[in-house]
């Protein structure tokens, strides 16, 4: 199922994009990558000339929402909601509808070609805009590698009066480019109550656990995990998890729980399990004093870098805004690019870059690298002097 809208490109047209003339201002040769330029025409270069075509692991991209709005920025604040007389523009929100929806889709389609067979990625979105993105997505990456729609609670609550509850949401699209992308399977760990409410067993050696079932629902007609386990049969409709051998040694190294009447169950012990399983609704709210508008948490950034990608991975985020994805990739001691078109952007996020210190006597190394198109070009006499980049990346 397909939006169709006027004015919709054919993904030919989208892969035939004119690529940015891009200039080297600082850093010339570093792996880390600071671009500022249309992202499109950007994105375009990095394929052409940087042969990153099928080598990035991870984008995270927290677009404009279709809020036909301005975004300012002040000396002393960063904010949607209030500004004050003095604030600059720092980036304009006013495409809207179909003209937003294809302005996504054609960066989308480019930064799947820059995807490894591994990677994944995550846009961020409003809940007015983020069901029609989804369509767009399924479009763009398959339905099959749709992994999940994320929920991440913002803010507090609020008060507004309107007639509709209070919104207190955004999501996060999750897509991987195939059916084997990087997966770390992050956990949170068990606060003191979930261990009270989970694990109220503790056995001879003042160790906690719990105990689940050996069966899982579903007749296994052939296969082992149908068999009978010494003189037990899986209870009707269901299968052992695992092999009858495999049971047959847990038995013997004491894993294995008998009830009264006979049912075994498997004991989990609280001291080897490192966390309980993420799920796809999230707590991690905007900075309260953000140095520019719509900066997102750093924590959940780190979070989505550790999931979905190893320390040799390529991050990208092409709306890169305020760097903290950048930032966080750092941290974990990943690959990163960023790109965004704000001169008040890249002016935060060059701040951050240079302040960040991975060691008392290092500093982050990056290329800061322009567009050509956008900046002020450099006259002398009647020539125009126009360096070209240095097309490689290495990792």
């Amino acid at each position: 199922m397909y939006l169709q809208y006027p004015n919709k490109k054919t993904e030919s047209q989208i892969l035939n994009t004119e690529k940015a003339t891009l200039e080297i201002q600082t850093g010339q040769g570093a792996v880390n990558k600071l671009i500022q330029g249309d992202n499109l025409a950007v994105l375009k270069s990095l394929l052409e000339d940087y042969d990153l075509g099928g080598k990035v692991d991870l984008i995270y991209i927290d677009p404009p929402f279709a809020t036909n709005g301005h975004f300012k920025i002040g000396e002393e604040r960063a904010n949607s909601i209030s500004s004050s007389k003095g604030d600059e523009i720092a980036y304009s929100d006013v495409l809207v509808g179909d003209d937003f929806l294809e302005f996504l889709r054609e960066r989308l389609i480019l930064l799947r070609e820059l995807m490894s067979e591994k990677g994944s990625i995550y846009l961020h979105i409003d809940y007015k805009i983020g069901h029609y993105v989804k369509l767009i997505m399924d479009e763009v990456f398959g339905k099959q590698n749709f992994r999940n729609d994320i929920t991440r609670i913002k803010c507090n609550p609020k008060n507004f009066y309107r007639k509709a509850y209070g919104n207190i949401k955004d999501l996060i699209l999750f897509y991987s480019k195939t059916d084997s992308p990087i997966w770390n399977d992050p956990k949170n760990p068990f606060s003191d109550e979930d261990v009270e409410r989970l694990f109220k067993k503790v056995d001879e050696n003042g160790r906690k656990y719990t105990t689940i079932p050996l069966h899982a629902p579903g007749e296994t007609v052939n296969g082992k995990m149908g068999q009978k386990w010494g003189s037990i049969e899986p209870p009707k409709g269901r299968h052992w998890r695992s092999k009858p051998e495999i049971l047959e040694e847990w038995d013997k190294q004491g894993l294995i729980e008998w009830s009264a009447n006979g049912v075994p169950r498997k004991k989990i012990f609280i001291d080897e399990k490192d966390g309980k399983k993420m799920q796809d609704i999230w707590e991690f709210k905007d900075p309260q004093y953000p140095q520019y508008p719509t900066e997102k948490n750093i924590d959940m950034l780190k979070l989505i870098i550790s999931a979905s990608s190893n320390e040799d991975s390529i991050v990208l985020d092409s709306f890169c805004g305020s760097g903290t994805t950048l930032i966080a990739a750092q941290e974990l001691n990943r690959s990163w690019i960023g790109i965004d078109k704000s001169d008040h952007a890249i002016k935060v996020v060059k701040n951050k870059l240079l302040k960040f210190q991975p060691s008392l006597f290092s500093k982050i190394k990056f290329e800061l690298i322009k567009q050509v198109e956008i900046q002020s070009k450099i006259v002398t006499g009647s020539s125009i002097k126009i360096q070209q980049p240095k097309a490689e990346f290495s990792y």
